[in-house]
Order: structure tokens, then C-alpha cells, then sequence
């Protein structure tokens, strides 16, 4: 993609978080620390299964208040540990395509010393009908309020 169609298909969320970049890996990384702030409250994360590595999948299950899960299933792009995790849901498991591919996720954790990281998420779309579907479920809050959660949780650690 070119940075004029990165623009129209992709969507940012960027904080400095007063932890180091570790303890923020760790919960993107970690499956129990996961569940304890992947979904914004009041849904929650029942389970998370993760192979993090180039080519491993993820499994994690939302469920909203009245107890519908949503699945969602993807696969790891690239692992810098404690720098980088790139992952899509091109593909639900071993390179097996998925039935809708919607997003791949561009995680970054940039030290800015002191014990603070610039946490940027960069969400990239196949289409802008889907950018503008994931922002009409309500990514800039939903993925907000997560990101509150994902600091309140690495600061606690």
C-alpha cells in the first residue's frame, strides 16, 4: 500500500504509557494477562490461547454482558519481542485462509526512557468500507478504553 491508501484504510490509536515497553509486551503476549484487559468493560475475555511467533496463531474469545462470545481467530506476521507484533486475521490457523480477512494489526512499543512507552496500534484494513465499519463499532473508544486498561494493568505489574 502507498501512505495515500494507508491513510484511507488505516486507523491509529497512539499513548504514552507510564511503563516500560516489557510489561507492555507482556500483556499482549501473555494469555492471562490478556484476558484481564483485551475487552473494553463490560465485556470480557474468557479465554485466550497464543502462539507467539512469526507463523502461530491466536485464539481469543470476547464476550459481551448477556454472554455471546465472539471468536476471533489470527495469525502472527512478526515478533520483535518487546518492540513489534504484527498479526492478521487473513488467516485463522497455519496459513489457512480465513473467511473474511478484515484487519492486520501493527503493534509498536518505542522505549521513551524513564520507564515510559509510546504505544502505537496501527489497524489496516483491506477496504475503506471496512476501516469505516470498524470505526462505526466504535474503534477510537473501544480500542481506547482497552488501551486505558492495557496501562492501568502493565503499570500494576
Amino acid at each position: 500500500m502507498n501512505a495515500v491508501s494507508d491513510r484511507k484504510v488505516e486507523l491509529v490509536l497512539q499513548r504514552e504509557i507510564a511503563a516500560p515497553r516489557e510489561k507492555l509486551y507482556r500483556c499482549w503476549t501473555e494469555p492471562e494477562l490478556l484476558k484481564k484487559w483485551f475487552a473494553p468493560r463490560p465485556y470480557t475475555t474468557p479465554e485466550a490461547v497464543l502462539d507467539v511467533r512469526a507463523g502461530g496463531s491466536s485464539y481469543v474469545v470476547m464476550s459481551d454482558p448477556q454472554g455471546n462470545d465472539m471468536p476471533m481467530h489470527g495469525v502472527y506476521l512478526e515478533v520483535i519481542p518487546n518492540e513489534k507484533l504484527v498479526f492478521t486475521d487473513a488467516y485463522s490457523k497455519a496459513w489457512e485462509p480465513s473467511e473474511k480477512a478484515f484487519m492486520t494489526v501493527v503493534l509498536t512499543f518505542e522505549d521513551l526512557g524513564g520507564g515510559k512507552t509510546r504505544y502505537t496500534a496501527r489497524v489496516r484494513h483491506w477496504s475503506e468500507a471496512d476501516r469505516e465499519a470498524h470505526e462505526k463499532m466504535g474503534f477510537h473508544e473501544g480500542w481506547g478504553q482497552c488501551a486505558d486498561q492495557l496501562a492501568a494493568l502493565a503499570a500494576s505489574l
